[in-house]
């Protein structure tokens, strides 16, 4: 079950024999004794064994943050690893002596995390902004500081590194030169070049596959352990499913794009800006780099985020077993609780959403415990389109209120061609009511997540229709 995966960790060429499917985390401490990336929640929630990621695209390396407790080691294959060792020098570097001077590291535990993505933030910019550097931190927590110090160590190397006054320079170059990065770092775009000639960019398995597994971000959670002893496929770097496109009146997204991937597509930009703002409430940074499309598909959480949206916005599912293709609406996927219209070795190799007619309107809906990094309560999506006052055409999802990720499909149905008024929102309200059978648990009681659906769909109307009468419609 072994295989060789060839990749630089640092400053050095590793070629291992080792289970694929072993964690980047475990392989960092248990293998190469890098124990500065940390052992936390081993669920991507704190952020303690954040490492960077590079990989070389067309002659650049770019880094992303990930979480090395739920990345398998084979998704490294012909990229460079950075963890906390990698960064140091002869000594302190400025970012890490700031966090000493401001206060910013008290135990400790949660430090190198912290510095690890705030170098990827700088190494992804010409210029700065502390709002946007506090922002790259979403997925690290600090149970020690309170986050002033933190802050005060931010903003002060912004400073140091010109002051976020916007420049030409090469962002690597110029850490280098101000001693935040060593100087191996100008070698990478070469050495991994030269790796990927020989080895290629990704590792896939062949055989029995017992497991096609994406972005790894939940079931790496769940049984990470039972990975290790069974095949599985790694698709979360396969080229020909990270392609997003347009075709016609389609837009086309590979399974493998990332959700990072997908909320900064200028396709998705251009004809669904409203996106990349609803999809901050997906995950860290972190999370967002690894899970993918498909796998959130197929993940068939209740209450997921980007499955919730994608229903809203009529998408369908594109599965492939070999060379046999077939297309499922994304409405039709769900049979039951965590049941597919799938069979076991069909890949959702893409995933296609029709680009809506003109005046549109969108609104993404989440009630959860806090506002970011938490799964949510009950969500709602809408999409619809209104003329001379009528409505057009509406179509809503609901999550946390039934076994599957919800298409309300009889409301939706109501409002089509209905009057854009409080009553018909409230008749609404009453249909989806009668469409979903939630149950109580541990985020809330049934009654309470029946109330909650109204009230979130009440939100979709008053966010997008402001001169409706609020208090009516709240009645």
């Amino acid at each position: 079950m072994e295989k060789l995966i060839s990749f630089y960790c640092n400053n050095e060429l590793l070629s291992v024999q080792i289970n694929p499917a072993i964690t980047l985390l475990d392989f960092l401490r248990n293998h190469k004794k890098l124990t500065g990336t940390k052992e936390g929640c081993r669920e991507g929630d704190c952020g303690a064994c954040t490492v960077m990621l590079g990989s070389l695209i067309k002659g650049k390396v770019k880094f992303k943050t990930v979480n090395s407790c739920l990345m398998p080691i084979a998704d490294v294959s012909g990229k460079h690893v950075v963890s906390i060792e990698g960064l140091n020098n002869n000594e302190l570097n400025f970012l890490q002596s700031q966090f000493i001077d401001e206060g910013g590291t008290q135990c400790g535990f949660c430090t190198p995390g912290f510095i690890v993505s705030l170098t990827n933030y700088f190494v992804n910019h010409i210029s700065y902004n502390v709002e946007d550097a506090i922002a790259s931190l979403d997925g690290n927590i600090c149970r020690c500081t309170g986050y002033v110090g933190i802050k005060r160590a931010v903003q002060n190397t912004i400073n140091y590194l010109d002051g976020g006054n916007s420049t030409n320079h090469n962002p690597v170059n110029h850490l280098i030169t101000k001693k935040i990065l060593p100087p191996y770092f100008s070698e990478l775009p070469k050495k991994l070049k030269q790796l990927q000639n020989k080895t290629g960019s990704s590792l896939k398995q062949k055989g029995n596959k017992l497991n096609i597994v994406s972005g790894g971000t939940d079931i790496f959670v769940q049984k990470w352990e039972s990975l290790l002893e069974e095949d599985n496929y790694f698709v979360s770097d396969d080229t020909g499913l990270k392609l997003i496109s347009k075709k016609q009146n389609k837009i086309f997204i590979g399974g493998a794009v990332t959700v990072e991937e997908f909320l900064e597509s200028k396709i998705i930009q251009k004809y669904f800006p409203f996106l990349k703002e609803h999809l901050r409430l997906f995950g860290s940074l972190p999370i967002r780099n690894r899970a993918t499309i498909a796998g959130n598909i197929v993940n068939a959480s209740p209450i997921g985020d980007m499955t919730n949206i994608l229903l809203a916005l009529s998408a369908n599912v594109h599965l492939k077993d070999k060379n046999k293709k077939r297309v499922v609406p994304l409405n039709k996927f769900y049979l039951g609780y965590k049941t597919l219209n799938k069979k076991k070795n069909e890949l959702v190799e893409q995933v296609s959403i029709p680009i809506p007619g003109k005046n549109f309107l969108f609104n993404y809906e989440k009630v959860s415990r806090r506002t970011y990094l938490d799964i949510a309560s009950v969500n709602s999506s809408i999409l619809i389109a209104v003329q001379n006052g009528k409505i057009k055409e509406a179509l809503i999802s609901a999550g946390g209120v039934a076994p599957i990720p919800l298409f309300l499909k009889s409301t939706s149905k109501f409002l089509s061609g209905k009057e854009l008024s409080s009553s018909t929102v409230n008749h609404s309200i009453e249909i989806a009511k009668s469409e979903i059978s939630p149950i109580s648990d541990a985020r809330g009681s049934k009654e309470y997540k029946t109330l909650l659906l109204g009230q979130l769909i009440k939100a979709h109307f008053i966010k997008l229709f402001p001169e409706l009468n609020v208090d009516e419609v709240l009645k």
